[in-house]
């Protein structure tokens, strides 16, 4: 197994809406607010290349926004989808399963692009790969509560069923990966997945939503976002104490600086041990 990391750019998200009920004077220690009061967060995608399937977790925000959508977000950096498959040697069309951890836009908007900007008929970016979901968070998201009506957006998700090449995973099955065993939380949005593998004699676990950076390693440290914020205090206790136990390193798909960490326990509860770049391993 090799892995790749796909950086698909920087954007901005309210801090107080990103930290929940935490207040400024402690969230800002780590993750300083502008002068609006928006925090900069990475899209940090990765892609798995094991055996004959290429398996690209997550694919950012993609470009097929208007001008009106894209200004609330602030979109900034060089990298971009497209740009980092190449560096990483891949076409879009060399991709065998695009794994989506859960529906918002930030998650999966580069999966579906327009083909051009007067045409806005839409296509998959990939198109020789199946777009992995799970069948409640699917339902979840095609008909939306008020709370997360705004980042399940109809043109990420249905042409992905339209083209035929949407696939469910089944959270009473095996995975249908073989050797990434997907962890199921409920506290962020319904079903949010993660995937959990070996490499390199460590246990790696993606964390997309449910560990959005290092510095919500806290319990009390929730998103505003969460439909479920007490859910969310106890799957991050229980996951969070495992990964001190066994030593996991926990990808990060939004710490703007920080790819990885370790984290151990201590007298105030599990807190960061140590942050370092994927390639180290």
């Amino acid at each position: 197994m090799d892995l790749h990391i796909i950086n698909c750019g920087f954007f901005k998200l309210d801090g107080g809406a990103m930290f929940g009920v935490v207040p400024k004077s402690l969230w800002q220690r780590t993750n300083p607010a502008d002068e609006n009061n928006l925090c900069t967060w990475a899209t940090r995608c990765l892609l798995i290349e094991d055996g004959n399937r290429l398996i690209l977790i997550d694919n950012g925000i993609g470009n097929k926004q208007d001008a009106k959508f894209f200004s609330h977000y602030y979109l900034h950096g060089n990298d971009s989808l497209h740009g980092s498959l190449k560096k990483a040697g891949f076409d879009p069309s060399d991709v065998t399963d695009m794994f989506l951890t859960h529906l918002h836009f930030d998650h999966c908007g580069g999966g579906v692009e327009y083909k051009n900007r007067d045409n806005k008929e839409p296509r998959l970016v990939f198109p020789e790969a199946r777009y992995w979901s799970n069948r409640e968070h699917w339902q979840w998201a095609t008909a939306p509560n008020a709370r997360e009506k705004a980042s399940f957006l109809k043109e990420n998700l249905l042409p992905m069923q339209e083209s035929g090449h949407l696939h469910f995973a089944d959270p009473e099955e095996d995975s249908p990966f073989p050797g990434i065993e997907l962890l199921y939380v409920n506290g962020h949005t319904e079903k949010q997945m993660l995937p959990k593998f070996t490499y390199k004699g460590r246990t790696v676990v993606y964390m997309a939503d449910l560990l959005p950076s290092t510095g919500h390693i806290p319990l009390p440290y929730v998103m505003g976002y969460d439909t479920r914020p007490l859910l969310t205090l106890e799957e991050k206790e229980r996951i969070l104490k495992q990964a001190a136990d066994e030593h996991w390193v926990l990808f990060l798909e939004h710490d703007p600086v920080n790819e990885c960490c370790t984290v151990k326990h201590t007298e105030k509860g599990v807190r960061l041990d140590s942050t370092f770049s994927l390639s180290d391993l």
